[in-house]
C-alpha cells in the first residue's frame, strides 16, 4: 500500500481523495478546514492536515514520507508549489493548470530524479492521452476537441454553473487562445469563432475558442492543424464577451466581478450537472471520433467534472505507482499516451468508474 500526499480538497480534490483511499494510505492538506472535514466524512481513514501551500517549508514537511504527491490547487498557486515538490524529490501528478510554462521545470525534475506529470485532468488530460496513443500508431493531419462542464438545468442569464474554481473559468475567458493552423501557431481572442454543435445526449451547444491545447502545441507540432474549444449553452459566450469588453475582467474590476460570478455560478448541493466532450483525430485513411458524456453521481454527491477530472488524475497516480511509466522529467499526458500500457490502463480505470468514452471510426 502506497502513501500519497494530496494537496487541495476542493470539489475535485474530495473525489480524488475518496478514490485513492480505497487502496492507498492518503493524507490531504488544505488551508480550508471545512473542506477537509468533508473529505474526512467520506472516509475516516483519510488523514487531513491544515496546510498553507504558499509556505514552502510547510509544504516540504507535508510531502515528506510520501511515495507520490497529487497537486490540485487553483492555477495561480500551482507553479511554485510544483517547483517546491520537485525540490523535495517527490514524484508528482499535477492538475492545477497553471499559466506558466511547466516544461521549464524539466531540468529540475531530471536533476532530482523524479517523474512529474502535469495537466492530468479531463481536458487537458484525456484528449492528450488519446492523441499521444494515436500519434504513435498513425500520421495525424488534424486534431480538435470540444469540452464543457454544464448544469443539467441551465437558468438565465448565464446558463452556467462553475464545476471547478470560478477564477480559473474567468482565466479561460481572458487568456488568448493558441491554435495550430497550417503548421503555424496562431493566437485569437478567447470567446471568438462561436459555432453551434449538436450532441445526442443534450442537443445544441455553442463552441468557442479557448487556450486548451497547451503543451500539445509543442509536443505535437508536426500536426498541421489543431484547435480546442469550450462548450456552453447558447448565449453564454456573447454575455462573457460583453463582460470582457466592458472592462469587468480588467485588473481593477476583476475582484468585484469574481465575487458576483462566484455567487451566481456556485453549484448548489446535489445540483445535477454534466460533462460533455468530443475529440476528432483525422488521418489520411480514417477519422477517429471520441464522445464522452458523464453525469453527476447522486450516490456519492460527486460532480461529473470532479469524476472525469479526478479519476484521470488518480489513474495517472496509479500509472506511476505501478511503474507503467518511469521516465524522469516533466511530462504532459500525451507523452504517457504514446505508451499503450498507460492508455489502456487509463481507459479501463475510467470504465470501472462508469466513465464511458465511445469511439467511432470513419474510414475514407
Amino acid at each position: 500500500m502506497s502513501r500519497i500526499a494530496q494537496i487541495g480538497s476542493g470539489m475535485i480534490g474530495t473525489t480524488m481523495a475518496y478514490d485513492l483511499s480505497q487502496e492507498h494510505n492518503i493524507v490531504v492538506g488544505d488551508y480550508d478546514e471545512q473542506s477537509l472535514n468533508i473529505v474526512k466524512n467520506l472516509n475516516s481513514d483519510i488523514e487531513t492536515k491544515k496546510l498553507d501551500v504558499t509556505d514552502s517549508s510547510a509544504l516540504k514537511r507535508f510531502v515528506q514520507g510520501s511515495d507520490i504527491v497529487l497537486l490540485a490547487v487553483p492555477g495561480h498557486l500551482g507553479y511554485n508549489a510544483l517547483r517546491t515538490i520537485i525540490e523535495s524529490k517527490k514524484n508528482v501528478v499535477d492538475i492545477s493548470f497553471s499559466n506558466e510554462n511547466f516544461l521549464k521545470l524539466d531540468p529540475l525534475a531530471k536533476k532530482n530524479g523524479v517523474t512529474v506529470v502535469v495537466d492530468a485532468g479531463l481536458a487537458p488530460g484525456i484528449p492528450n492521452y488519446l492523441l499521444g496513443y494515436h500519434n504513435s500508431q498513425m500520421k495525424i493531419n488534424s486534431f480538435e476537441y470540444y469540452v464543457g462542464g454544464l448544469p443539467k438545468n441551465p437558468k438565465p442569464p448565464f446558463f452556467y454553473k462553475a464545476p471547478f474554481s470560478p477564477i480559473d473559468v474567468i482565466e479561460e475567458y481572458t487568456r488568448p487562445a493558441r491554435m495550430m493552423i497550417n503548421g503555424k501557431i496562431i493566437t485569437k481572442p478567447a470567446l471568438t469563432e462561436i459555432e453551434k454543435m449538436y450532441f445526442e445526449s443534450i442537443g445544441y451547444l455553442e463552441a468557442f475558442n479557448t487556450d486548451g491545447l497547451r503543451s500539445i502545441l509543442f509536443t505535437m507540432k508536426h500536426i498541421n492543424n489543431m484547435k480546442e474549444k469550450t462548450l456552453r449553452y447558447s448565449g453564454h459566450a456573447a454575455l462573457m464577451a460583453n463582460y470582457r469588453n466592458a472592462g469587468k475582467f480588467d485588473k481593477d474590476q476583476i475582484s468585484k466581478t469574481s465575487d458576483e460570478l462566484f455567487a451566481a455560478w456556485k453549484l448548489k448541493d446535489n445540483e445535477p450537472e454534466i460533462t460533455v466532450m468530443k475529440i476528432i483525430i483525422k488521418g489520411k485513411d480514417k477519422d477517429i471520433i471520441y464522445d464522452l458524456f458523464d453525469e453527476y453521481d447522486s450516490k456519492l454527491n460527486f460532480t461529473s467534472m470532479s469524476r472525469t477530472t479526478g479519476f484521470t488524475a488518480t489513474a495517472t497516480v496509479n500509472i506511476i505507482l505501478r511503474k507503467l511509466f518511469e521516465k524522469k522529467g516533466v511530462f504532459p499526458p500525451e507523452l504517457l499516451g504514446s505508451h499503450l500500457d498507460c492508455t489502456e490502463f487509463l481507459n479501463s480505470y475510467l470504465k470501472e468508474r462508469r466513465i464511458q468514452i465511445n469511439q467511432k471510426i470513419n474510414k475514407h
